[in-house]
């Protein structure tokens, strides 16, 4: 992606660096467009959440740091702003395992993402909206979060996110250890949101399949570095990614940066 002004999101060459030795980003740069989705892939250890991280600078609370590189979001340097910052900006991050606050009701988990706003009459309005999108939260609104399904607590970190009126949501693994039929209505809420609320979503995702189904843009990850990006539709179609993300699994799959050595003995995906 040629970089252009309806560029929201613009991370450059970044580095990241847990406990002052260990890498793990290893110069990582991305581009995400406003009202888009685009999808960051790969698999567990790839470098996803730790790129979340660094853009919604939740880094420090696991000592790691950016050592390199810049991050801008319309054009402002925000390596240095807390994450209470970035809320204010319009960027809310839903963290990988939905992490609820177990011992609330599901309507007050959600009122706790509307912590930095005054405007009550809209937050009011804004829970609403939520419940248009999440109409399974509105009939468990008063049940504690800990006695919800793993999909109803999905739906309510996304809730909460929304309710700070974010313009852009960093989605960290939506599908993680939810079954298949509700991780087609949490991807199809996500575009939903994105069509009719021009929300941006910057997702980090393991399940490629799905994610390419959504997105409009991909990049993927492989030991901290990108090693491929393109148009969701044109990843899809692509040989390699078809064979190392769509189908083939398992202890013998090799890594991205061995195709061209890689003999293939087997389409997985026709």
């Amino acid at each position: 992606m040629s970089s252009s002004p309806d560029i929201v999101l613009n991370v450059n060459g970044i580095e990241v660096i847990y406990n002052h030795v260990i890498l793990v980003l290893k110069g990582v740069s991305l581009q995400v467009p406003e009202g888009r989705i685009v999808a960051l892939l790969g698999g567990n250890g790839a470098g996803k959440t730790t790129t979340l991280r660094a853009i919604s600078n939740l880094l420090k609370g696991e000592r790691g740091e950016v050592t390199k590189g810049s991050i801008e979001l319309r054009g402002e340097r925000i390596e240095n702003l807390s994450p209470a910052d970035l809320v204010r900006r319009g960027v809310v991050q839903v963290m990988e395992g939905r992490h609820c606050f177990a011992h609330l009701t599901i309507e007050e988990n959600l009122m706790t993402g509307a912590y930095t706003r005054s405007d009550r009459g809209e937050v009011a309005a804004n829970l609403e909206k939520v419940y248009a999108y999440f109409p399974r939260l509105k009939t468990r609104r008063t049940s504690q979060a800990a006695y919800t399904s793993g999909g109803e607590q999905q739906m309510c970190a996304i809730g909460r996110a929304l309710m700070a009126n974010p313009s852009m949501v960093l989605l960290d693994e939506p599908s993680m250890g939810l079954a298949p039929q509700i991780v087609d209505e949490v991807f199809a809420i996500v575009k939903d949101l994105n069509e009719k609320e021009r929300v941006t979503f910057l997702l980090a995702e393991q399940n490629t399949s799905m994610a390419l189904r959504y997105a409009d843009y991909g990049y993927i990850l492989e030991n901290g570095r990108v090693v491929m990006d393109g148009p969701a539709e044109g990843l899809r179609e692509n040989e390699d990614v078809k064979e190392f993300y769509l189908g083939m699994g398992g202890g013998d799959r090799k890594s991205f940066r061995d195709v061209k050595s890689y003999k293939r003995r087997k389409r997985w995906l026709a």
